[in-house]
């Protein structure tokens, strides 16, 4: 269970550009839950990943995760059982390594670091199977430089290199959208396949409204710090991105837009 209970977050404070973004906001997602999140710019969606993280702190509240507060625990930390896949692909990925090279660092992740080489050649027959299921022919490019793939490619390294390691919780910060359509639907439907493998817990945070319906099992959408919509199971399955508009029409006409 991962929960966010009456958090405040305020950004800029004692300034003329203050704003309390979340005041008093609380969410709760039971474990394997996949939930697709929308909102307009400003709405809240990337400052509670973050929050979550611990890149950014809250001003009060908790941040429960398995019932432990880990506010107080650094990003570094919480990453031992958070996943995270970026927005720009050269986030998750280390360009100027290979394949392998990056591989490798991800299946050390939350280990004891000693001084031994970098790269297990035992574990490459592992590696290859791994990348195998993708269907984008990395498990055939193992010493080629990072740097090198296209954006699809690396994003789903990316992807796979987070839920590597045991996690329970994976977060994805708009992880389709600098990708073409095409490359964007083979991610979608490679995240949905780790989700449901992995038993994970999910939150994706998308402006692709499509996406947002057709993946997972509930859907928020935010604006100015506080859920609009929150429907889950079979009332999730029921929303259409039709509904979605509306509500997007509606907070926009409020705003003066």
């Amino acid at each position: 269970m991962l929960e966010v209970k009456n958090i405040r977050k305020i950004y800029n404070p004692g300034t003329v550009q203050e704003k309390c973004l979340f005041d008093d906001f609380s969410l709760s997602i039971p474990d394997g839950q996949f939930v697709s999140v929308v909102g307009s710019n400003g709405s809240g969606k990337t400052s509670l990943l973050n929050l979550i993280c611990g890149s950014i702190q809250p001003d009060g509240g908790q941040i429960l995760m398995q019932g432990r507060d880990i506010r107080k625990d650094s990003e570094h930390v919480r990453a031992r059982k958070i996943g995270r896949v970026y927005q720009n692909p050269a986030m998750g990925t280390c360009a100027q390594m290979t394949i392998l090279e990056n591989l490798s660092l991800a299946d050390f992740k939350g280990k004891p670091a000693g001084l031994h080489r970098g790269t297990d050649r035992r574990r490459i027959d592992a590696y290859r199977e791994m990348l195998r299921p993708l269907g984008l022919g990395l498990e055939d490019m193992l010493s080629s430089k990072v740097g090198t793939l296209s954006g699809g490619q690396r994003q789903a390294l990316a992807l796979l290199m987070s839920t590597m390691t045991p996690i329970s919780f994976l977060i994805l910060d708009e992880h389709t959208a600098a990708l073409d359509p095409k490359t964007a639907d083979i991610i979608m439907e490679l995240t949905g396949r780790v989700v449901r493998q992995k038993q994970l817990t999910a939150i994706m945070v998308t402006h692709n409204l499509r996406y947002a319906v057709e993946y997972g099992d509930r859907i928020l959408m935010m604006h100015q710090g506080h859920a609009v919509l929150d429907k889950a199971g079979e009332e999730k399955q029921a929303v259409r991105i039709e509904d979605l508009l509306t509500i997007f029409n509606e907070i926009s006409i409020e705003c003066g837009n």
